[in-house]
C-alpha cells in the first residue's frame, strides 16, 4: 500500500524537516513536524504557517462552451464571475448528494476547477460525462502542479517582498498571476484556516525552491511549516466542512449548511431537480456546530444525544487549541438545529452536555473578506 502512494513535489523537503508522514488522499503527506500539531496551530493563529496542499486536483476547462460545462457540474453560478475571481461551489449527483466541494477560478481564456485530491478521479469522470457533446477541452493538470498555502496574520508581510504582485489588490476570493521568488505562479486569497493568507500554484520544479525561500525569508516573522493535523483543527475552529467527514454523497448541500451556494434559478445543473424538491419539502436533517459545556474530546463517530436518544454522530470533532473546549460538527434532525439547543456527546459511557452553536466557533481570525 505504501508503495502505491503518490509523493508531492515537496516530499523530500518534508523528510528534511523531520515531518511525520501519513497516507492522505492517495499521497504521503505531512501530518505534523517535530514542533507538534498544537504549536503549528498556534503559529498560524499568531504569525504564519506554510502548508503543502499539492494533493489537490486542478482541472482546466477551455473552449467556446467552457462556461456551460462549469454551470452543468457546479451548483453555484459561475456566470457571475469576473476574470480573476474565485468561487466556492460543489458538484452533485442527480439525487442531490455532494460528489465534492470545489473552487472555480475564472481566468481570461479558461476556468480552473480545484477539487479535493481524494475525489479527483470521481470528479474527472463526472465532468467528462457532462462534457460530452460540448465544444470544450477538459485537461487534468493535477500531476504537473504543486500548491502551497501560506496562512496567518503575517502572511502578506512575508509574501510581499517575494512577489511582483500587488497583494493589496488581491481581495478575498480573488487571484492574480505573477511571480513568487522568481517563479511563475497563480496567487489566490481563499484560505481554509480563518486567517489571512494565500494559495500559491506552481510547477512541480518550482515548488521546492519557493517552499524553501518562503521558510527562510519568513522565519524572522515567525513562519513555520504546518501539517494536516493543524490544518484540520484550524478549519474546524472556523466551521469549514471537510469532504469525507462533514460532506459526502449521502448528504445534499441544503443539509450540509451549503444552501447559500445553490443557485436554483441559474438553469439546469446536475442535481437541480432533487435539490428543488428538497427545498420545497424541507430538509429533515442538517449539519450543525456543537460546543461541549464540560471537558471532553468529541471524536468523529461518537454519538450525538438528545433527551437520552441517539440522534446523530459526530462528523468532525476536537478540543479547540485556541478556545480550550470541545467543538464538533454533525448531522441532527431539523427540529434540533436552533442555536442553544441542548444536546450531548457520548464519550465512552458518559454523555457530556453540549449545545448547538452557529459556526464559526473562533471568530477573531485575520481573514480579509
Amino acid at each position: 500500500m505504501q508503495d502505491m502512494l503518490k509523493k508531492t513535489p515537496l516530499y523530500e523537503a518534508h523528510l528534511g524537516l523531520g515531518a511525520k508522514m501519513v497516507p492522505f488522499a492517495g499521497y504521503e503527506m505531512p501530518v505534523q513536524y517535530p514542533s507538534g500539531i498544537t504549536a503549528e496551530h498556534e503559529v498560524v493563529r499568531t504569525a504564519a504557517g506554510l502548508f503543502d496542499i499539492s494533493h489537490m486536483g486542478e482541472f482546466i476547462v477551455s473552449g467556446p462552451q467552457a462556461l456551460e460545462l462549469v454551470q452543468r457540474v457546479s451548483v453555484n453560478d459561475a456566470s457571475a464571475l469576473a476574470v480573476g475571481q474565485c468561487q466556492y461551489s460543489a458538484t452533485c449527483s442527480e439525487d442531490g448528494g455532494i460528489l465534492d466541494d470545489l473552487v472555480v477560478y475564472r481566468r481570461a481564456d479558461s476556468y480552473m476547477m480545484v477539487v479535493n485530491g481524494a475525489r479527483r478521479s470521481v470528479d474527472w469522470d463526472w465532468f467528462s460525462l457532462h462534457a460530452s457533446g460540448l465544444e470544450v477541452e477538459l485537461e487534468d493538470r493535477s500531476d504537473e502542479m504543486g500548491l502551497v498555502a501560506l496562512q496567518g496574520p503575517r502572511a502578506a508581510e512575508i509574501l510581499a517582498p517575494l512577489t511582483d504582485a500587488n497583494l493589496d489588490d488581491v481581495r478575498y476570493y480573488w487571484f492574480v498571476e505573477g511571480q513568487v521568488a522568481g517563479c511563475a505562479a497563480i496567487i489566490s486569497r481563499t484560505g481554509y484556516t480563518g486567517e489571512d493568507g494565500f494559495e500559491i500554484y506552481l510547477s512541480n520544479a518550482d515548488s521546492s525552491p519557493v517552499w524553501n525561500t518562503l521558510l527562510e525569508r519568513g522565519e524572522s516573522a515567525g513562519l513555520r511549516p504546518a501539517g494536516l493535523g493543524a490544518r484540520d483543527s484550524l478549519r474546524l475552529e472556523v466551521g469549514f466542512p471537510l469532504y469525507g467527514n462533514d460532506l459526502d454523497q449521502e448528504h445534499t448541500p441544503l443539509e450540509g449548511r451549503l444552501g447559500w451556494l445553490v443557485k436554483l434559478d441559474k438553469g439546469e445543473f446536475s442535481g437541480r431537480g432533487a435539490l428543488m424538491r428538497q427545498k420545497e419539502e424541507g430538509v429533515k436533517r442538517r449539519l450543525v456546530g456543537i460546543r461541549l459545556s464540560e471537558r471532553g474530546f468529541p471524536r468523529p463517530g461518537y454519538a450525538i444525544v438528545h433527551n437520552g436518544d441517539d440522534v446523530g454522530v459526530v462528523t468532525s470533532g476536537t478540543v479547540s487549541p485556541t478556545l480550550g473546549v470541545g467543538i464538533a460538527m454533525g448531522y441532527v434532525p431539523a427540529g434540533l438545529t436552533a442555536a442553544e439547543t441542548d444536546l450531548g456527546i457520548r464519550i465512552r459511557d458518559k454523555v457530556i452536555p453540549a449545545s448547538v452553536i452557529r459556526p464559526p466557533f473562533y471568530k477573531d481570525g485575520s481573514v480579509r473578506r
